[in-house]
């Protein structure tokens, strides 16, 4: 990969970690609920999930989502499932303000079960499967390995993520921790919910023809 090709795939990796979507949701509700620092861990899982996505489409596995209705169906509705549950948990959360979460609280969470919601939000999204399946071959040169391609690509992805979604979760953790009405901070809750809810929905209508 040229350095013209790779500084290309690096203006375009902003644009894919800064789009609106179920991980920037999810980031800013975990810095909402319990903070930057626990809150962060997320994001590991999000990237987690991208780097999955990313070999995925390295390996023709891709393909397989692209052009079975059946795999990618499966992928898809459990994908809706699991932001729906989503955002009915995040619907009913304790409308306790972000500076009140104490250790072994109510709204603490583990650093395992941050990283794990993140990983399964964006493997479970066959959407960012075939949106990389259809942007990174551009930026593969198949003259060359591309092994080493497909890990400069994951890396860059996976560095721009780490920038996009600090700043979503800070925000949540700086800005709205503000908030210490309890009906403020449990409309901010419904607010998120729905949000992922509807990005449950959004999915929903996705085709595999798109």
């Amino acid at each position: 990969m040229t350095l013209t090709t790779w500084l290309a795939f690096f203006a375009a990796s902003w644009a894919i970690s800064f789009s609106p979507g179920a991980g920037a949701i999810s980031a800013m509700s975990c810095g909402l609920r319990y903070g930057f620092a626990r809150g962060y861990w997320n994001t590991l899982g999000l990237i987690l999930g991208i780097m999955a996505q990313v070999a995925i489409v390295g390996i023709g596995l891709g393909a397989l989502l692209a052009t079975s209705e059946l795999a990618f169906a499966v992928v898809k509705w459990l994908g809706v499932a699991y932001l729906i549950y989503l955002g009915v948990k995040q619907f009913r959360a304790n409308a306790a303000p972000v500076t009140d979460v104490q250790p072994g609280g109510p709204l603490t969470a583990s650093i395992r079960e941050l990283v794990l919601r993140g990983f399964l939000i964006n493997i479970s999204n066959p959407k960012g499967t075939v949106f990389l399946l259809a942007v990174v071959p551009q930026f593969i040169n198949p003259a060359n390995p591309v092994t080493p391609q497909y890990l400069i690509i994951a890396g860059t992805l996976a560095f721009t993520d780490l920038v996009a979604m600090a700043i979503y979760t800070v925000l949540a953790a700086k800005v709205l921790r503000l908030l210490r009405n309890p009906v403020h901070i449990r409309w901010m809750n419904r607010g998120f919910g729905a949000m992922f809810v509807a990005a449950g929905a959004f999915l929903a209508t996705f085709r595999r023809s798109a």
